[in-house]
C-alpha cells in the first residue's frame, strides 16, 4: 500500500496542484476573467489541503 502512495497518489496530488497553478498563471497573463482567476486560486488552495492531506497519509503508512 505504501508503494502505490508514493508512486501514484502522491504524484497526481501534486500534478493537479501544478496544472491548477499554471492554468491561474496563464489566466493572469492573458487577461482573463477576475472571476475565473478567483475560482483557480480557491481550486488551488483545496487540492493543496487534499495534496498535504495524501503525502502525510503516505509518510503515516510508510512508517507503519
Amino acid at each position: 500500500m505504501s508503494g502505490f502512495m508514493s508512486q501514484f497518489v502522491v504524484p497526481i496530488a501534486i500534478g493537479a496542484v501544478a496544472v491548477v497553478l499554471v492554468l491561474g498563471l496563464v489566466n493572469m497573463m492573458r487577461g482573463g476573467s477576475p472571476n475565473t482567476s478567483q475560482r483557480l486560486m480557491r481550486l488551488r488552495v483545496l487540492l493543496q489541503f487534499i495534496a498535504i492531506i495524501v503525502i502525510m497519509a503516505a509518510i503515516w503508512i510508510m512508517g507503519r
